[in-house]
């Protein structure tokens, strides 16, 4: 049984990155919550090249200037093809969203987005992982679910 669409005025924010439950969490928000403000939002990670130090034994040919542009630009378009198609997504349902796409680590930065963009609702896919790899990798939607300010839709895939 779908939920109640919510009322117009609430703004919703889906987080995506290019996995499947990601797209996932989008449609299912798109078929059962009918948000009419939506807020398409991704996080671009930092480089990884910036973080070596200038006179590191990998040394400046490794990690010049021009070599940290590109990677980062390459990411940038990387973030930016999918947030346009997360868009078309939208447009197919009628929904015209807005984009939004920053550069940080992904739990802090998407909590921090929905507060500064006054959402009312963060909606977030699960990648289903097992304890193991939550202990490694950690989980975003469970530091969300318990850092975000708003109320967090965490949206898993049946099996």
């Amino acid at each position: 049984m779908a939920a109640p669409p919510p009322p117009p005025e609430q703004k919703m924010m889906v987080a995506i990155d290019e996995s499947e439950c990601s797209h996932y969490a989008l449609e299912w928000a798109l078929r059962n919550l009918a948000p009419r403000r939506l807020v398409l939002f991704t996080v671009q990670p930092f480089s990884p090249l910036s973080y070596l130090p200038a006179g590191s034994p990998l040394g400046p040919s490794v990690a010049s200037p021009e070599l940290i542009r590109s990677v980062t630009e390459h990411q940038r378009q990387l973030a930016q093809a999918l947030v346009d198609k997360a868009k078309a997504i939208c447009a197919d349902h009628g929904v015209d969203a807005e984009t939004v796409i920053e550069v940080g680590d992904p739990k802090e930065t998407i909590c921090e987005a929905a507060d500064k963009l006054n959402v009312d609702l963060l909606i977030l896919g699960s990648h289903s992982r097992g304890p193991i790899q939550r202990f490694f990798l950690g989980s975003v939607s469970n530091y969300c679910s318990h850092h975000a300010k708003c109320p967090v839709l965490v949206v898993k895939k049946k099996e």
